[in-house]
């Protein structure tokens, strides 16, 4: 511990640390107009310097709160250094929500000045600056469109970057003398929780609680400042934040910004990250693109794909289990991987990853074997917001798909009755925003946070995650059911982009299907089956065709598990929209609200239970735009299940 305390304890003690030791290497890249511009950490220290000085300036004292509104840009995270530099907190939101999804942040923070990064953004947050009185300053990056605007509150980023410049030249060594002032237990992140169950709750995360967190994950995985990451999720989510901002601040590599989201996986090919992150939804998409992909490829190209990743299977089972794999096995490997796995990871932007994690939500094992099986190193993280991200990691030679690994060092488990999963660490957070009734319903004296997710450690100390304890239920027969089983099997099925199952107290598993759109408009059109929007292809017979076909073949799979046999979808009903954030039934993160789900679609969820073969639903169930929509419900082919006892 005393090595501990004697490294800097605070982001801005960290930025000055890296502007010392290695100024002239690159913190951050973005690419901007086709071009690459590079963010050295001595630039990054100097610019954080100039915000901070003209922030003070304008009424920023230690432990206010500002917010930040955008994609991930180099001045994004340069405002956030310069907060951290003057002990305020900073406040990251999703720059998709709606400016009434904003309102409720920024007034349970005090918000008091808000960077923002285009036109899009100050009109959300003008639009809410009546109910939001502690808001000072709005600071906005891009001028286009905003030239005009004369509310008082404005300035550009520009403007205030030039008058901190001023400040600093006048009084440098009062603007420096600043952030070596901040202590580890100082607060330094609220974020604000996904809301999946409930109003999203402040999290209060301290400086000393994040950077013990990174440090653990950077010794894990041996990160170095050669690394290089890349910052294209959401920046309100801590998954992002963490490693755009906290890890780099640790280890010093350097984090990169892509033009766009629609120039990302360009942008990855020339980036070239060594350590990524990625969210299931991301990864189901971008198993999406290598199927597609593959469906179109020449006849001996697929052949060497099925075959390559069948002999990566077989080798994988050979190592687990001691064994050698077959010569055959390897050749036919090594063939595949010069000729499909290296140029399909190059294609994807992840030729060069040492390291790749997913969190944010449960993964379906086999999207887990598949990225393995391509030859990327794709291990599962554990942890929300509340715990500092880091509980549960999976080592190298240590990966399990049906686990997330064993804990982080420093990270207690234990379990309640019910298998409800308790952490205590020193990345727990302080505290709920204001709200000591919450914070006290999921601690304890002991210093244990109750996660709400139920799960258990198997024989060598690797933890399963189950479902949220809130979601598990059981059949009418007593079967246990939990959803999120079923539903990332589902998700599997490249046809299959999100999918709802109901069960709980029932006689008999139904499915809301959303089709991915890419995937089966593609599949429609190499059949040539006209269809004239989402809506019109959702309906089509032959769709309907293609997802039974994917349903039932994960019914055969779920018939081999005497544990989930009974679980089979019974009944399905495709959806003629998909489903988004903008209806509020998914997170900005992607994840399912379920009471707004079974809510919004009961009209469908009841008829597929009443036996009916349509459903006639209003425009405020499926989100049409049409006062009404006859939707189909077909059954689904359910396998035997496999005797419990031997043959």
């Amino acid at each position: 511990m005393a090595t501990e305390s004697s490294e800097p304890d605070t982001f801005s003690k960290l930025l000055l640390l890296h502007a010392r030791q290695r100024g002239e290497r690159p913190a951050l890249r973005e690419k901007k107009r086709g071009i690459w511009r590079t963010v050295t950490w001595r630039e990054l220290a100097d610019e954080a310097a100039a915000l901070a000085a003209a922030l003070s300036a304008r009424g920023v004292r230690r432990g206010a709160h500002v917010a930040f509104v955008g994609d991930n840009r180099p001045r994004l995270y340069a405002a956030m250094c310069a907060a951290h530099w003057l002990g305020a907190v900073a406040v990251p939101l999703y720059q998709d929500a709606t400016s009434g999804e904003m309102a409720a942040p920024m007034q349970s923070a005090d918000i008091t000045h808000i960077f923002a990064e285009n036109q899009e953004q100050v009109d959300k947050l003008l639009l809410i600056l009546p109910r939001c009185p502690t808001v000072r300053c709005i600071v906005y990056d891009k001028d286009r469109g905003l030239r005009h605007y004369n509310q008082p509150e404005l300035v550009s980023y520009d403007t205030l970057l030039q008058q901190g410049r001023e400040l600093v030249a006048a009084n440098g060594d009062a603007v420096e003398a600043e952030a070596a002032t901040g202590r580890s237990e100082d607060a330094a992140f609220v974020f604000f929780t996904p809301g999946t169950t409930g109003p999203a709750k402040g999290v209060v995360l301290t400086h000393g609680a994040l950077i013990g967190r990174a440090r653990i994950a950077a010794a894990t995985e041996r990160l170095t400042d050669a690394d290089v990451a890349m910052a294209y999720l959401p920046p309100g989510w801590i998954g992002q934040t963490l490693f755009s901002y906290v890890q780099p601040m640790v280890v010093g590599y350097c984090v990169c910004c892509p033009e766009s989201s629609d120039t990302m996986l360009a942008d990855m090919r020339e980036m070239g990250p060594t350590y990524f992150l990625a969210t299931p939804r991301v990864l189901e998409a971008l198993f999406t693109q290598v199927s597609m992909r593959m469906e179109d490829a020449s006849r001996l190209n697929g052949r060497l794909y099925r075959t390559g990743m069948a002999a990566s299977r077989r080798i994988a089972a050979s190592t687990s289990a001691g064994e050698t794999a077959s010569l055959s096995d390897r050749l036919t490997r090594a063939m595949s991987e010069f000729l499909i796995f290296g140029p399909l990871r190059d294609v994807l932007g992840l030729s060069k990853v040492r390291v790749a994690f997913t969190a944010g939500d449960a993964i379906a094992p086999a999207l887990v074997n598949f990225f393995r099986t391509l030859g990327v190193n794709l291990k599962q993280l554990y942890g929300s917001t509340e715990t500092g991200f880091f509980v549960a990691m999976q080592r190298d030679g240590q990966v399990r798909p049906d686990t997330v690994g064993q804990a982080a060092d420093g990270v207690e488990l234990t379990f309640t009755a019910q298998r409800e999963i308790l952490v205590r660490s020193p990345g727990l957070f302080r505290e709920y925003h204001r709200d000591p009734e919450a914070t006290a319903q999921v601690t304890n004296a002991e210093g244990w946070f109750h996660t709400g997710d139920a799960g258990y450690l198997d024989d060598d100390g690797h933890l399963r995650i189950v479902d949220r304890i809130t979601h598990i239920g059981a059949l009418s027969d007593g079967t246990p059911y939990a959803p999120r089983l079923l539903e990332n099997r589902l998700k599997f099925v490249s046809a299959i982009k999100d999918a709802v199952v109901f069960g709980d107290r029932r006689d008999m598993v139904c499915a809301l299907i959303d089709i991915d759109m890419a995937a089966v408009g593609r599949w429609a059109d190499r059949r040539s089956i006209a269809y004239t929007g989402h809506a019109d292809l959702a309906s089509q017979d032959e769709v309907y065709g293609l997802v039974a076909d994917s349903i039932k073949a994960v019914n055969a799979e779920l018939a081999q598990d005497p544990a989930l046999a009974a679980s089979q979808i019974h009944r399905f009903v495709i959806l003629h929209g998909e489903l988004s954030a903008e209806d509020s039934v998914l997170t900005r993160t992607g994840k399912l609200r379920r009471g707004v789900i079974a809510e919004r679609f009961r009209a469908l969820v009841d008829a597929m239970y009443a036996g009916h073969a349509t459903a006639r639903v209003d425009s405020a169930d499926a989100h049409q735009g049409t006062a009404s929509t006859e939707l189909k419900i077909r059954d689904a082919t359910v396998a035997r299940a496999h005797s419990r006892s031997a043959a």
